[in-house]
């Protein structure tokens, strides 16, 4: 008799429980209704066996759970070292688990590849589901909760466009997610349309800060148009790698970092004596239902879906992937890639989709986000 573990690892997104809802889905509809188990706030409780069952939920449950927020059997950060994973499978294996499914991002899946390593001897299979609104996994076209936080940062700044324009005095810096990649930070691109351009100016990790060049063309801009916006990710760093703000907290791959929003701003009045906000929206951007994308829910259920499914067919050390199929109109498959030991290695923005000169995106970019984003958002209306 087949049991199965879920775990998720890393921070929630729009669209967690929606990966949740499709794993699910694919059990119950192999009779498992009975043999569905989670380990709370991560894999790393199972070191106390402290696993919990899921009662059987009904389409309509189902689909609740998938447009609800937050991580409905939480999530956790816990550092394993390499004999956990051993001690973990013994566990496995004594508990009478005969799968694991666990959905994260890079680290998560670097821990779904170690755990499968250990429980491949005891007949216990291993497979993971993408996750993260970062959008820095590699083996895959975009991952599930990427759209929606891309939605929400598309929709906010095009709001922040409205509100400078109205008074257009100074300049406002609004800070992106993105320890070392710049997809959410890119994204703001989309908050400008015919009648409304914007954001003025886009910073990314992948390019080193220039305080000099930063300054220079704010002052430019700002002369030229008297209110400007700036996206700034908040993982900016120097040409020799270190931080703009020194990190506040670091603990192994998870970087607190300070407010790169605020020293921007600050360096813009202090230098330039031009009037500056700074605004973070941090774990908003995140996870919020309200901005939640319907194909980020569909595509993170129909991920979550194909690796339980790969579990049960015994397959192990794998994890779904999205791949593009088309992208005039934009559609997708789901398939099953093997976790590599790379998969670590974050995936940055091209270089072909960032022009330094102009501080923001390319054609390149927008031609790869575009096609995949809901419409919606306030329109522009006006006669000053």
């Amino acid at each position: 008799m087949s049991k199965i573990l879920l775990f998720h690892g890393g921070g929630p997104t729009a669209v967690i429980n929606a990966s949740l809802a499709g794993a699910i889905s694919a059990l119950q509809g192999k009779g498992l209704s009975d043999s569905i188990y989670f380990s709370p706030y991560g894999i790393a409780k199972m070191l106390t066996g402290s696993e919990r069952k899921i009662p059987h939920l009904s389409d309509d449950a189902l689909d609740r759970l998938a447009r609800s927020p937050g991580s409905a059997i939480g999530s956790g950060r816990d550092h394993l070292e390499d004999e956990d994973y051993a001690k973990i499978a013994s566990i496995l294996k004594d508990r009478g688990f005969t799968a694991v499914i666990g959905t994260g991002g890079n680290g998560t899946m670097d821990t779904v590849r170690k755990l499968a390593s250990c429980c491949g001897p005891l007949g216990i299979a291993v497979t993971g589901i993408p996750k993260t609104m970062d959008n820095d996994l590699s083996i895959t076209d975009h991952s599930p909760g990427f759209l929606s936080a891309a939605n929400y940062m598309a929709g906010s700044v095009r709001e922040v466009l409205y509100d400078i324009h109205s008074l257009p005095i100074h300049i406002v810096v609004i800070e992106s997610l993105g320890r070392n990649a710049g997809w959410i930070a890119a994204s703001s691109a989309l908050a400008g349309s015919e009648d409304m351009p914007g954001p003025d100016m886009i910073l990314i990790p992948e390019v080193p800060f220039d305080k000099e060049r930063f300054l220079s063309r704010a002052d430019e801009l700002y002369r030229k148009k008297g209110g400007v916006s700036v996206v700034a990710s908040e993982g900016l760093s120097y040409s020799d790698g270190t931080p703009i703000v020194d990190p506040v907290f670091t603990v192994g791959r998870s970087v607190y970092f300070g407010d790169v929003s605020s020293k921007l701003s600050q360096l813009i009045t202090r230098e330039l004596g031009i009037k500056s906000r700074s605004e973070k929206p941090g774990l908003l951007s995140r996870a919020s239902i309200a901005w939640q994308s319907g194909r980020d829910r569909e595509e993170a259920f129909a991920c979550g879906y194909a690796s339980a499914s790969a579990a049960l067919e015994g397959r192990s050390s794998v994890m779904s992937i999205i791949e593009r199929t088309g992208s005039s109109p934009y559609s997708s498959r789901i398939a099953i890639r093997g976790i590599e030991d790379t998969i670590l290695e974050e995936r940055r923005l091209d270089e072909d989709m960032y022009d330094r000169d102009s501080f923001t995106v390319t054609d390149s970019f927008r031609s790869y986000l575009e096609p995949m984003m809901d419409s919606r958002g306030a329109r522009f209306t006006a006669f000053a």
